[in-house]
């Protein structure tokens, strides 16, 4: 048998060690996603960190340096498709986003311990950890401060609902009054409702407007002849969970 030619035994212990360290540093982390009941918990931290040692490890025993640094370019690729597994998409609502960048953290943490970076990878798991504990409370501070939809990224939308023998002069009238108070119109839909009225949706072109202004455009609207109800609504893209 090759191996009993092979094996080396401070190798070995040099390997032992590498996957000790990724296992109880995967710990750590693992058990902080487990503690808040993520879809990536514990055992899949320690998992990918471990899995990360090995194959850093026998590429340091195959080809040396470059082996690993090869080794290392996949372990970083293919832990892209086990992240994309546990982001979730409901909706506006998008989950697992941090889940899957601890993942990635601890396929770094592991690659570190089977290149023998013991340190760093130590160093990088308190990073980590700090990540998803110390900063919580920054993050949530920042969740509940008022939102100022002029310094955003928001789709601005106007909702009119109209008598639908007046649709086609109140969509040309919404449009021009929108862009009279410089908000150019970027696309308009019609849809009919089971009451006979029609809703006439208009998607203003930019990221910024200011509330009172749009609220001048839908008192003036809802004045007019054939209108049933006028308002305005803004969205700021998908809201991140985890």
């Amino acid at each position: 048998m090759r191996f009993l030619t092979t094996f080396q035994f401070y190798d070995f212990l040099d390997t032992l060690l590498s996957l000790s360290t990724a296992f109880v540093l995967g710990t750590l982390i693992g058990a902080e996603r487990q503690y808040r009941l993520r879809n990536a918990g514990l055992r899949t931290n320690v998992l990918v960190a471990v899995a990360a040692v090995a194959f850093v490890d026998i590429g340091m025993h195959i080809a040396g340096a470059d082996g690993a640094v090869r080794i290392i370019a996949y372990v970083v690729s293919g832990i892209g498709f086990l992240g994309a597994g546990v982001i979730m998409k409901d909706g506006a609502n998008v989950s697992g986003l941090n889940t899957a960048a601890t993942l990635w953290g601890s396929a770094a943490v592991g690659s570190c311990a089977g290149a023998d970076l013991i340190a760093q990878a130590a160093a990088l798991t308190l990073f980590i950890l700090a990540g998803n504990t110390l900063l919580r409370p920054l993050v949530n501070a920042i969740n509940r401060s008022p939102l100022d939809e002029r310094t955003t990224e928001a789709t601005y939308e106007f909702l009119l609902t109209a008598d639908h023998g007046a649709v086609d002069s109140l969509r040309e009238l919404l449009v021009e009054r929108l862009e009279a108070a410089h908000y150019p119109v970027g696309d308009v839909v019609t849809t009919a409702r089971p009451d006979g009225a029609v809703e006439i949706v208009a998607t203003l072109v930019g990221t910024a407007a200011e509330a009172k202004e749009l609220d001048a455009v839908v008192a003036d609207l809802a004045t007019r002849s054939g209108v049933r109800h006028a308002t305005w609504d803004v969205t700021t893209g998908s809201v991140a969970k985890d």
